[in-house]
């Protein structure tokens, strides 16, 4: 039987144990998936450990909510979220519901499949289930420089689409068996744990949805927002906890600063923000 403290006590315990509101953990995944610079770096496995950790150690909760901005990256670092999520909730028996702002989008959108529930805006871009793989190639104009290129490797397949060599059909072969092996894992990963997909449309094409396209074909369970869908559920009195991202180190605040020698902090910076908002322009964002 549960101890119940008298009103006259009460006063006197800390606010954690005179709170009585129900109480939620909230997690932010905002950004590209994977290493995007060493000092910009983006969601990973090694970024959000803590946080996720901290928020389904919180006592007490009756949710963890993930907010979700992504427009994907890294597969690895997906995959690598999606489980450790799934082992946490698993382990606490804590539902998760994940909550969509502008984008959850392939890897993001595998991320937020470890929810038990999807809720998106009627404007988020969903899906991009798909594999992708893009660079340059630079051959042409090194011809144009005169500048010779020089590779010596052990194994045939080692310099496997080297920007700087005209692109060989059995590198691009095997490029599409690694990508044909990680699409498999995504589609397998999201028709396990969204069982009311749609099956009269190939959701599968790497093509994205807004919220509201999405919730017909079930790629989300419902529409709204964190704050909204968290009072409906719990009552005008929960508490949203949210979770604090751990900071970096001060050389990893001056390099953002561009406090770096010559300012290489600054370019590096820049660029990687630009690559940044390249992968959310890809959505329209």
């Amino acid at each position: 039987m549960a101890f119940a403290f008298p009103d006259s006590f009460r006063a006197l315990l800390p606010r954690r144990f005179r709170d009585r509101r129900p109480r939620v953990a909230v997690v932010r995944l905002s950004g590209t998936i994977g290493a995007v610079s060493p000092i910009r770096p983006g969601l990973s496995i090694g970024g959000v450990a803590g946080s996720l950790e901290r928020a389904f150690g919180m006592p007490g909760i009756k949710a963890v909510a993930l907010v979700i901005n992504s427009p994907g990256g890294s597969p690895a670092q997906s995959h690598l979220i999606h489980r450790r999520i799934r082992a946490l909730a698993e382990e606490k028996g804590v539902p998760v519901i994940a909550f969509v702002e502008d984008v959850a989008a392939s890897g993001g959108y595998m991320i937020a499949c470890a929810a038990d529930e999807i809720v998106a805006d009627p404007t988020s871009i969903v899906g991009s289930i798909g594999v992708v793989s893009a660079g340059f190639g630079f051959h042409g104009l090194l011809e144009k420089l005169g500048v010779e290129r020089r590779v010596h490797t052990q194994g045939e397949a080692k310099s496997m689409l080297d920007p700087f060599r005209p692109e060989d059909p059995a590198d691009v072969e095997r490029l599409k068996r690694i990508q044909s092996d990680v699409q498999d894992l995504f589609t397998g990963l999201v028709t396990a744990r969204r069982p009311t997909l749609s099956k009269s449309e190939n959701l599968f094409t790497g093509a994205v949805w807004t919220g509201r396209q999405a919730l017909p074909l079930g790629l989300v369970d419902a529409l709204g927002d964190v704050r909204t869908a968290m009072r409906a559920r719990f009552g005008e009195k929960v508490d949203l906890r949210l979770v604090a991202e751990a900071r970096g180190g001060l050389l990893s605040r001056l390099l953002r600063r561009g406090g770096a020698p010559g300012g290489i902090g600054l370019a590096e910076g820049a660029l990687a923000a630009f690559e940044e908002r390249a992968a959310f322009a890809r959505f329209g964002l």
